[in-house]
């Protein structure tokens, strides 16, 4: 059986061929930062031409947003153009069958469903993948289930209030995703750069700061980038004591792009939610760093369409 799983993230895509031994065929990325709307699915569409000849059984989709399956549309704010976006109806226009299984899902459900294929959460039932990227989200597995809710929003966890008073600022991101996502790095070294004008360090001849630039500094113990990433590692903890005291879950990991560099931290986030979290559980709870990486998404993907296979025939 041969997947098309696709991962689509804020800036870019993943595109890979996947069975069901968790053999990945072929796999290209695609940098998408500029692209909005019909021109991010051109790229996919350029993608999937190069392995047409190859044999597809179903299709699976990672998305950063959320799908309404009654439509086939999808909320992806990250991307420009794709608020209420036909994702499915362009994706089997691209395809050309009508037939084929498309199964199509959040990057927080595909995350932790890719973990727990494949990855650290292979042996768990009660698991937490929490994705550090452009954005930030968790998914939430409780008995061996992923937690959806209503809407299928369930781990939106850049909404976390983390800090108060609330400010308008964190109407578009949240709170947690304001200061500690990708982009939230970015944000507030910005912040902090623009209140201190003695601050005569490299970050400040920077005309785009990246997070990639704060990690960078970091090494120079330059004391913006270390403020940055002293607030990141507080936030990340205090998130995650409050997942462990509402859960109660055997196993948290941390993925993303951002863990990556922020890997070494691990330690340190494990001793801040140690101090908020309910003590029995974080006791048993162990706090680990992916080691699928980039793959997580992609393999999550890929059994997102193998479950919908088996399910639908």
């Amino acid at each position: 059986m041969n997947i098309l799983a696709i991962d689509i993230g804020g800036t870019k895509i993943s595109i890979g061929i996947i069975n069901q031994h968790q053999n990945i065929l072929f796999r290209e990325k695609i940098n998408i930062k500029e692209k909005r709307g019909d021109q991010v699915i051109e790229e996919i569409a350029h993608s999937i031409r190069k392995i047409r000849e190859l044999n597809i059984d179903g299709v699976g989709i990672s998305i950063p947003g959320i799908y309404y399956p009654n439509t086939g549309f999808v909320w992806v704010p990250n991307i420009e153009g794709w608020i209420n976006y036909p994702l499915k109806p362009k994706i089997l226009d691209i395809l050309g069958n009508n037939e084929l299984k498309i199964a199509i899902d959040s990057d927080r459900t595909c995350s932790i469903l890719g973990e727990a294929w494949a990855g650290k959460a292979k042996n768990y039932k009660n698991a937490i993948f929490i994705s550090v990227g452009t954005g930030i989200g968790a998914g939430i597995m409780v008995d061996g289930k992923i937690l959806r809710g209503q809407s299928n929003v369930a781990g939106a966890i850049g909404w976390m209030a983390l800090s108060r008073p609330f400010r308008d600022i964190y109407k578009n991101y949240g709170c947690f995703e304001y200061y500690a996502s990708g982009d939230g790095i970015s944000r507030y070294a910005i912040e902090l750069l623009n209140s201190s004008p003695d601050y005569k360090g490299p970050l400040r001849e920077k005309e785009k700061i990246t997070s990639y630039d704060i990690f960078e500094a970091l090494i120079y113990n330059d004391e913006i980038a270390t403020k940055v990433i002293e607030n990141c590692i507080q936030l990340w903890g205090m998130a995650c004591a409050n997942l462990i005291s509402i859960f109660n879950p055997e196993i948290i990991i941390f993925g993303g792009g951002i863990f990556g560099p922020a890997s070494k931290y691990i330690d340190k986030i494990k001793n801040e939610a140690a101090k908020w979290a309910q003590p029995i559980s974080m006791r048993e709870v162990k706090i680990e760093v992916s080691e699928l990486g980039s793959f997580a998404g992609l393999l999550g993907a890929a059994k997102l369409a193998i479950d919908n296979i088996h399910k639908n025939g």
